[in-house]
């Protein structure tokens, strides 16, 4: 089976630049974006044998995120069911027999980490949401979740110290989230792999000089390793900021 996640940064955007022929190249099982920056309306994917779901923010062109899948899920739940976390458009969850799906833009800290002290209260949050569905059933979560968890997965990680996205307190919470029972499975099969990222800033020739950020991501429970088969980063595929990134599991239905 074939998971992909990319943070699009626009979707009407990247509709622009060869977005669907990268879908249809793909052929995955579940495709999930994230920072779609639209509301209801503003986009009709024509997506054949796909169904597809999408949770908008309330602030117009900011964050939000779809899904969109071969295989039609028991449930769909928007958000992490907490008033305020939810109105952003951050995440959504697919419920399965045997798994959940869940699709997530994490907040960014920002400049000087001005958005820290909230950053932390979502962590804590989005980390007791998935741990309560881990006790139901196994859970893979990907998306865009801005940060870079140790130095090996951003290429100038000393100038970069207390920035957002490489704060010892976000890293902390990656390094508390996968300790309670999650696999970053990029790292599960290529643990010493460097020099690959899946974003780039725009400033700077950044992605010409391969001067990136590995932030985008595919956890799973730890019960699922056995499934694991591999796990990519697309730098190949342009038109945002971020590349795709995949992962290759048994099938998850068998």
């Amino acid at each position: 089976m074939k998971f992909i996640s990319w943070n699009v940064n626009g979707l009407r955007a990247v509709l622009k630049k060869d977005f669907m022929t990268t879908f249809e190249q793909f052929d995955a099982d579940f495709f999930c974006l994230q920072e779609t920056k639209m509301q209801a309306g503003q986009v009709e994917l024509d997506l054949p044998g796909y169904h597809q779901y999408f949770n908008y923010a309330e602030k117009k062109g900011y964050s939000g995120a779809a899904i969109f899948t071969k295989h039609e899920p028991l449930n769909v739940t928007y958000g992490i069911q907490q008033p305020e976390h939810d109105h952003e458009g951050r995440v959504i969850t697919l419920e399965y027999p045997q798994f959940f799906l869940i699709t997530c833009y994490t907040p960014n800290s920002q400049n000087q980490l001005k958005r820290l002290d909230y950053r932390m209260t979502w962590e804590n949050a989005f980390r007791a949401y998935v741990q309560q569905l881990g006790t139901q059933k196994p859970v893979i979560f990907c998306g865009d979740l801005n940060v870079a968890h140790e130095a090996i997965d951003l290429k100038n990680d000393r100038t970069n110290h207390k920035s957002a996205g490489f704060s010892d307190e976000e890293r902390v919470q990656m390094t508390t989230l996968l300790q309670s029972g999650f696999t970053d499975t990029f790292r599960y099969f290529y643990p010493d792999q460097t020099d690959i990222y899946s974003w780039w800033s725009y400033r700077f020739h950044a992605r010409d000089n391969n001067a990136g950020w590995r932030i985008d991501y595919f956890i799973t429970s730890d019960e699922l390793q056995p499934k694991l088969m591999d796990a990519k980063i697309h730098t190949e595929i342009y038109g945002s900021d971020h590349c795709p990134v995949e992962l290759d599991t048994q099938d998850l239905f068998a």
